[in-house]
């Protein structure tokens, strides 16, 4: 007596239909059986591919920040120049009076105040608030970063600037090494190259200057990275610039999760929550486990089916 194989096969609701005793009938049954189900299984994995393709290529379409254009060049205020390096040989005199290079004195993340220190202006308000925001700054000074303020008044002297680092100094409440914001002075032509890099103009106007207050946040290497306009500062975005400066070097990853999900707003100077990149990651991450768990319950069920009933 011949045995003839049984299997179950999902297009017949009765198992013996898919399987006749009559020899070449039941094998074209199977055969016609085993084609429709692995053309099902193409169709199926096709289109699972296609739309894991285009819902990537969605998500990597709202995650990936766009270019800024550059701005025009301006007579009086800030030509943001983001990403540029600045002369690392341009040397400028401390407050003691020792002549330093920036890349000496440059070699973690760096606050950088642009700033003449006799200023009846803006300058004095926005390094009180430098100080007031040292102070809150969840980060240490000088493992962290550090703070360098230079004067564009080249005809302020290294005894200006030990003035006026005293008077600051004296704010800060938290412990602070003096060494961890340095003040400085030099000649016309350092001051300029340093200006130009950073797109800071000003001009001369009655014994003052005409000029803006910002911050310019640089990396270790010396690269701009941010610049904080105006002359009061969230610490929240000041850690922020900084964490962000620190390029090339391992952050916590309570850092790179911060740097995720907040981005910079360029009209408001300031970094907001990106809603946007948060649901496209969740999305992202709902539709690759929603494919995966359709993968393997397709593996099951294929394993399923090709267990051999013997009669």
């Amino acid at each position: 007596m011949n045995f003839i194989e049984k299997k179950y096969y999902p297009y017949h609701s009765d198992p013996d239909l898919a399987c006749r005793q009559t020899g070449s009938s039941g094998e074209e049954s199977f055969i016609k059986n085993e084609k429709d189900s692995s053309v099902v299984s193409l169709l199926q994995n096709d289109i699972s591919f296609h739309i894991l393709s285009l819902l990537i290529l969605l998500m990597m379409t709202i995650i990936v920040p766009q270019h800024l254009f550059a701005q025009k060049k301006i007579e009086v205020g800030i030509d943001e120049k983001l990403g540029n390096t600045l002369p690392m040989d341009l040397t400028f005199q401390t407050s003691e009076g020792k002549t330093v290079a920036l890349k000496d004195i440059i070699n973690k993340p760096t606050l950088i105040a642009l700033v003449y220190y006799e200023c009846p202006g803006v300058c004095n308000p926005m390094q009180n608030e430098l100080a007031w925001t040292i102070d809150k700054l969840q980060l240490e000074p000088g493992k962290d970063f550090q703070v360098v303020s230079i004067s564009f008044d080249f005809t302020e002297t290294p005894e200006v600037a030990a003035k006026w680092k005293r008077n600051y100094l004296m704010t800060i409440k938290r412990k602070f090494d003096p060494s961890n914001w340095l003040f400085l002075t030099g000649d016309s032509l350092n001051v300029h190259k340093l200006t130009e890099a950073c797109g800071f103009y000003f001009k001369p106007a009655d014994k003052q200057f005409v000029h803006a207050a910002t911050l310019v946040t640089v990396s270790p290497q010396g690269k701009i990275s941010r610049y904080l306009l105006g002359t009061d500062f969230n610490p929240f975005d000041v850690k922020m610039a900084l964490l962000e400066a620190e390029s090339g070097k391992t952050n916590p990853t309570i850092a790179k999760v911060l740097q995720f999900c907040f981005s910079y707003d360029p009209s408001g100077r300031q970094y907001t929550l990106n809603i946007t990149r948060i649901i496209g990651t969740v999305m992202l991450l709902g539709v690759g486990i929603f494919l995966g768990v359709l993968v393997l319950k397709k593996k099951k069920t294929n394993k399923n089916e090709g267990v051999e009933i013997n009669a």
